[in-house]
């Protein structure tokens, strides 16, 4: 499975949000620039995850986004499924072998408890300390 930009720059825009909390709207421009990414490719992207009710638009000149729940009340889950939609390795049918099929389905309940057990929060928070950047998988 392979997330593409839009659930890497959603998670980009809750993050950022989140790391706000409590301190006001944050507009996507300001987003834009400290990631080098297109405000209006955000722009496209917020939209659903309002609709979500994840995120509230505040109106105005000092307007922006912020988040409508607390970073740790929102999963890594949640913004995924909203932007890419649910989370599958493969499209199996009923006729795929039952030894793949159950290959499959244990590979998406892997992904899927990843994501839904990591909050907004544990993403922000996230120190890096001992984690060794030599490997690189692929699923």
């Amino acid at each position: 499975m392979k997330i593409s930009t839009k659930g890497r720059y959603g998670l980009t825009i809750m993050m950022e949000l989140a790391s706000k909390y409590g301190e006001g709207p944050t507009s996507l421009k300001s987003i834009a620039e400290k990631h080098q990414l297109s405000e209006h490719y955000l722009e496209q992207l917020v939209a659903p995850l309002r609709n979500a009710g994840l995120v509230k638009s505040i109106r105005g000149a000092y307007g922006g986004y912020i988040l409508s729940k607390l970073a740790e009340d929102i999963s890594a889950g949640d913004v995924i499924r909203v932007l890419e939609g649910p989370i599958s390795p493969v499209d199996f049918t009923e006729e795929d072998d039952p030894a793949k099929r159950d290959l499959w389905v244990r590979i998406r309940d892997s992904i899927a408890t990843v994501l839904d057990s990591t909050t907004l929060k544990d993403l922000i928070n996230f120190k890096g300390e001992g984690v060794s950047d030599s490997y690189m998988f692929y699923i």
